[in-house]
Parts: C-alpha cells; structure tokens; sequence
C-alpha cells in the first residue's frame, strides 16, 4: 500500500521504496496483507474475503485488541500495489466488523476517486459507506489540492480550527477544483471510464493469449493492470520484461507506469478525456512493446488492418 509521504501516511504505506532514509516511524500501526490471490491461486472472491477476514478476526486475537484500534484503512483498488480490487464481500465484511467493534473505517480514495473507476468514488461499487475517506488528484484537474471528507458524526467533533495549514482552501486549486467537477459532469466521464477500461481490458485479454508473460489482467474501470512473469513463470516476476516494455513505449511516445512490490506490473492511469484514436494508439504500442520484448517483433492485428485499409 501507498499512502503518502507525511510521518503517519509513511508509516502506513508498505511499500519499501518509498520509505528508505526516512523514520523513525509511528507505533502501534499494524499492516495486513490485502485482499488478494497469490499468482495462479484458484479461489472464488467470497473463499477468498472470507479468508482474509479471518486473518483480521485472529490479528484481534494475537496482535491489538479491537478496542484499541482507532481506525481501519484501505484502498479500494491498490495503485502502487499493482490495481489489485478487494472483493466486495471482504470489504462489507469489514464493514460489519468496524460497526461491530466501534473502528472507523477509512478509505483512500486518492487515486481511484473522482470517475476513474466509472463511478464517483470506488466505495460506490461496494454498496458501503466509509466512516472517512480521502481525496486528490483528479479533483483538481492538475492543481494541488486534496480533500478529507467524513461523516457529520466525526467531522463535527473536530472544533474548528483545529485542522489547517498555510495553504488550506486555496481559492484557486478551490475553484480548479469545482470547475472539474463540472467538466466530469458535462462530459459524463464515469461513463468514459467505463468504455475507456472495457476497452482496455479487452485489448489486454487479447494479449494474454499471444504473450504468455502475461499473467493476469485486472482493475477496476479505467483502472487496469496488466501483471507479468517470466515465460509465464509464476516463481519469476517479469520486472525485466515490464522495464523493457516500458522504455519500448517511452521511446514511441507512450508513457506507462509501472507498479507492485516485484516492479512486475504495468498500470493503465490514461486522461478520462483520452480519444478513442489515442487510446488504439497506446495500446497498439504497448503490444508492439511486448512483441519487442520477447524478441519476436509483431505488430497488432489493428495495425496490420489499418495498413491494409
């Protein structure tokens, strides 16, 4: 997980990379492994929640007692842990167990907030409600500014005052801000989203069955990952191939992100406003980076169509 880069939101993010030369941390923040199958693991998403919600029930047991932890936190789609989705039955299972112990539950809605998964917020695909939850990026279309929003029965215990900074409400991120939201509104960019990651999805699956290193395709909406290993290996992460991927596309004008603990994922985080020319054209590269990759220099069936037209 990645949370950010103040002394507490370092704390909690796991990620090792972001956190070297920094600390000492906070105590008492105690990590979890997300929601997720292991490479090639066959389990339906409701084995799976309800194995992992047994992990949390045991860690009340053998790590902190309920009543002292103030506050569960989680992201939705995880972005640098490589856009893997927690199922919708361990996420409302963890709904009853925060009502059931008195925890807020927190979501970090950072990255996957404001249309990127087809929805206002990815909490919206879950049929749940956090007690807080956090937002950013897109929200200002550019400009810096990012958003603490909570229930009435939690802001309202903060006096005011008690929370700000030199730079808190800036009136022009503020007004960047609602003019954005206005943009996604009139340009229906939840709907966009979700035709931009079918598509994307689809052009994925199709690789798959030409690239055996690639070994799983995920997301959620326009969030969509692509997770690679070696000739298919699941003991041999593909960060090799994925950084020769990479640098293939930045040298044809596409730029990708790369992601996960193993640097074995390629993530998808294209503009909402992307035509659906320029989508064919990144994905178009990005499969001719693959072929480039394993040495057999294809080119995409819709580019060779688009040759013969």
């Amino acid at each position: 997980a990645f949370h950010g880069r103040t002394l507490l939101s370092a704390t909690l993010t796991s990620k090792v990379s972001y956190k070297t030369g920094c600390g000492p941390f906070m105590p008492e923040v105690y990590r979890l492994p997300f929601p997720k199958r292991d490479t090639g693991e066959q389990l339906s998403d409701e084995a799976l929640s309800a194995r992992e919600l047994d992990r949390l029930r045991a860690a009340f047991k053998d790590t902190v007692a309920p009543q002292n932890v103030a506050g569960i936190i989680i992201e939705l789609v995880q972005g640098e842990g490589g856009f893997y989705v927690a199922p919708t039955a361990y996420i409302q299972g963890l709904r009853e167990l925060c009502n059931e112990y008195g925890i807020m539950l927190i979501f970090d809605e950072v990255q996957s907030g404001f249309a990127r998964t087809g929805k206002w917020g990815a909490y919206q695909h879950y049929a749940v409600t956090p007690d807080i939850s956090t937002w950013a990026k897109s929200m200002g279309g550019g400009l810096p500014i990012s958003a603490v929003l909570g229930k009435a029965s939690v802001m309202d215990r903060v006096n005011p005052g008690t929370l700000g900074g030199t730079y808190g409400g800036n009136p022009v991120s503020c007004a960047a801000a609602l003019a954005t939201i206005q943009s996604m509104q009139k340009h229906r960019l939840n709907d966009r989203a979700a035709h931009i990651g079918k598509t994307i999805r689809e052009r994925f699956s199709n690789m798959a069955q030409r690239h055996k290193c690639i070994t799983d395709v995920r997301g959620l909406g326009a969030m969509v990952a692509v997770e690679v290993h070696e000739n298919g290996n699941p003991a041999t992460p593909g960060s090799t191939t994925v950084k020769r991927v990479s640098d293939y596309c930045l040298e044809h004008g596409v730029i990708t992100v790369t992601a996960g603990v193993l640097s074995n994922v390629i993530r998808v985080l294209c503009p909402l406003v992307i035509t659906d020319e320029q989508l064919t054209r990144g994905l178009d590269t990005i499969e001719q980076a693959f072929a480039h990759a394993a040495g057999t220099h294809a080119q995409s069936p819709a580019l060779l169509g688009a040759r013969k037209g």
